[in-house]
């Protein structure tokens, strides 16, 4: 905290935030499952990317994410710049617990529902700024976007009217149902056509296929590698629309991602465990009954003790089955929650009792038939690791319009780009957990 409030006296002195106007714009553009470590890796093109890092700034080590490491927590501090024991996102869902009943979740929920904080789209509106959205997390039913195509299932119910008719009529919706490529092109080319046509002063936008790519074949493989390149192509297209509205020499552009990835190819099944420790019972296709339950979030396991009655003693017998085995890097109780960010279970209803965390190389399923601990299966890839896993950071670039070129920082966190992009836009936040990077911001002139 001391090295933070040092730099940002420092930089006072240099650097003065823009003031409120329509004339500013900033582009944020999410690439999911996007490692840091790809940008320096030769193996992938990354022209588009690379130009832009090379006018902007960028990081050595990336930038450092949020935990849980998975999407839509980390989206939603990406525009708040807080974490999710903040901000109370931290499924990609709502996780509702019931007394004895394995916990369950939903995805389909609202803006209102999902996040405890405003939004930097919220912020923005009230400063009578223009916004826009295209699948991103955690902004369904939102008032304050003024074109919204969110991510959530039946998307198409909660986008924005005006938007959804331009969709049908540019042929773009064709192009969405064509799979996980054509997703993302046509979420790349909506975001491309709301600028051109409304000159948002801020848009967001998350592309999804290469999280998808990794899952399926693990991170530094030829397809991952592939689709990374199509991904830069998709940002061209994004950087060009600026271009085609005029707005280029006022716009600046946070390409960034929600998390690293990691292979792996052996996942901890906890839910075994703790079905032949009959803390929970299996009937036919389904848990039954339990006193304690394991969610997965892929490096981590969510793991919710369900009966008051006997909550320490089932405790203690998850740290007994799971401490020191193979796989399982810590287990961790709500006194470790703080040092990562994680939200204390008394305070949000939503959250796990104890965390089950894999080291490198493993994963957490969350099967509850069969037999043993550990499964063994070809190469995948994963992400939900604790974000102190270096394999976790997010890539990080930072360009045009307010941003120093040449600029280099060992790291940043990305509870630092909804404060960062603030002030661009004139509208600081009040009160973020995390800093604006004023050693990459140009001096006001």
């Amino acid at each position: 905290m001391l090295r933070f409030l040092a730099l940002a006296a420092l930089a006072t002195a240099t650097v003065a935030p823009a003031s409120a106007g329509s004339d500013r714009h900033v582009v944020l553009i999410s690439l999911d499952g996007f490692p840091a470590r790809y940008l320096d890796d030769p193996e992938v093109s990354l022209p588009v990317i690379r130009g832009l890092r090379d006018a902007g700034a960028c990081t050595a080590e990336g930038m450092h994410v949020s935990n849980p490491s998975v999407t839509w927590p980390n989206h939603t501090t990406l525009v708040t710049g807080v974490p999710p024991a903040t901000h109370g996102v931290i499924y990609n869902g709502v996780l509702t617990r019931a007394a004895g009943k394995p916990t369950t979740s939903a995805a389909e929920r609202r803006q209102s529902e999902l996040a405890r904080v405003p939004l930097l789209f919220d912020v923005l509106k009230a400063k009578g700024l223009t916004s826009a959205a295209i699948n991103w997390p955690c902004t369904s039913g939102s008032e304050s976007i003024d074109d919204n195509w969110p991510d959530v299932p039946k998307t198409f119910t909660y986008t924005t009217p005006r938007l959804k008719e331009e969709l049908e009529k540019s042929g773009l919706l064709k192009k969405f149902e064509a799979g996980a490529a054509g997703r993302d092109e046509a979420w790349a080319e909506g975001t491309a056509h709301v600028i051109r046509e409304r000159k948002p002063n801020f848009i967001a936008l998350h592309l999804l296929e290469l999280d998808s790519t990794h899952h399926q074949h693990g991170p530094e493989t030829s397809q991952g590698r592939e689709v990374a390149a199509k991904l830069d192509a998709l940002v061209g297209k994004v950087v060009k629309a600026t271009e085609d509205a005029g707005i280029r020499d006022k716009t600046t552009f946070f390409i960034v991602a929600d998390h690293g990835f990691i292979a792996n190819t052996k996942t901890i099944r906890p839910n075994i465990a703790l079905r032949d420790a009959k803390l929970l019972a299996v009937a036919g296709d389904k848990v039954e009954s339990a006193r304690a339950y394991v969610v997965p979030e892929g490096g981590i396991g969510l793991v919710y003790l369900t009966d008051p009655a006997t909550k320490e003693e089932d405790r203690k017998a998850v740290h007994g089955l799971f401490d020191g085995v193979e796989g399982v890097a810590a287990v961790l109780d709500p006194a470790d929650f703080p040092r990562y960010g994680l939200p204390d279970p008394d305070g949000h209803p939503g959250m796990a009792d104890m965390v089950i965390a894999a080291k490198d190389g493993y994963s957490v399923g969350g099967a509850f038939k069969g037999d043993g601990l550990i499964q063994e299966h070809a190469p995948k890839g994963t992400h939900g690791y604790l974000s102190t896993e270096p394999k976790m950071n997010a890539l990080f670039v930072a360009s045009g319009a307010g941003i120093k070129p040449g600029s280099k920082l060992p790291s940043v966190e990305n509870l630092d780009v909804a404060p960062t992009a603030a002030s661009l836009l004139g509208v600081p936040l009040e009160k973020p957990a995390g800093r604006v990077l004023t050693e990459i911001l140009a001096e006001s002139k």
